[in-house]
């Protein structure tokens, strides 16, 4: 359980960072107080990412390993 509270957390604060400074970017543009902006957006989708991860990963995972059970035992005949 750790490793996977590790690993949401890693990877929300990667991909969260990533698209909120992408899209403020886009969106707000290089604004005087962008780094504000950039950082209030990204704590608070930081803080939306990681129950998600946490509760909607293992079904995402269940769902890949579904859609790729018959590629797996046709590569393994």
């Amino acid at each position: 359980m750790k490793q996977k509270i590790a690993f949401a957390m890693i990877m929300g604060v990667i991909t969260t960072g990533i698209i909120t400074f992408t899209l403020i970017s886009l969106n707000v543009g290089f604004v005087p107080n962008f780094l504000v902006i950039w950082l209030k957006s990204w704590s608070m989708a930081y803080l939306v990412v990681i129950p998600v991860i946490l509760v909607i990963g293992p079904r995402v995972q269940k769902l890949v390993e579904i859609l790729f059970r018959n590629e797996v035992t046709q590569d393994v005949d």
